[in-house]
C-alpha cells in the first residue's frame, strides 16, 4: 500500500487480520443476509476462520502461513466443490464489506480491500446465473 508499509502492516498485522476474519465469520454465522453462503460451510466455522486468516496473512504481505501448510492457494480450484453464483458472491461480499466498514482501518485501505475482494469473489463464481 505504501513504500514503507505492507498491507499486512496497515491491517495491524496478526491482530488486525484475525479481527477482520473473526468479524467476517461472525456476520456470516448470524446475519440473515448471509444464509445461503453460510449454508455452504461446515457447522463449525473454526477451520474456515483459520484458513482465511492464514491466507489473508500471506496475501497481504505477512507470513505465508497458508502456503507453508497447504501449498499454493489455488482459490478457484479449492472452491469448485461449492456452488457459487451471484447470490453467494454477493452474500460473501456483504459480510466482508460490513466487517471492513466496522473496522478501524484507514479509508484507503478499506477501499483497496473492497475492490480486491470484489474481483476475487467474482472470479470464484462457478455456476450460471439463477
Amino acid at each position: 500500500m505504501t513504500e514503507t508499509q505492507s498491507l499486512y502492516e496497515l491491517l495491524g498485522g496478526e491482530t488486525g487480520v484475525r479481527a477482520l476474519v473473526d468479524r467476517f465469520y461472525d456476520l456470516m454465522d448470524s446475519a440473515p443476509e448471509a444464509q445461503d453462503i453460510r449454508a455452504l460451510h461446515a457447522t463449525s466455522l473454526k477451520q474456515s476462520r483459520e484458513k482465511l486468516f492464514m491466507f489473508l496473512s500471506g496475501w497481504s504481505g505477512g507470513p505465508q502461513l497458508y502456503i507453508e501448510r497447504f501449498g499454493h492457494p489455488r482459490l478457484r480450484m479449492r472452491h469448485m466443490p461449492f456452488p457459487i453464483g451471484e447470490r453467494e458472491r454477493d452474500q460473501w461480499l456483504w459480510c466482508m464489506n460490513k466487517a471492513l466498514d466496522e473496522s478501524d482501518f484507514l479509508p484507503a485501505v478499506k477501499e483497496h480491500l473492497k475492490a480486491r475482494f470484489a474481483e476475487t469473489a467474482d472470479f470464484m463464481r462457478n455456476k450460471s446465473a439463477e
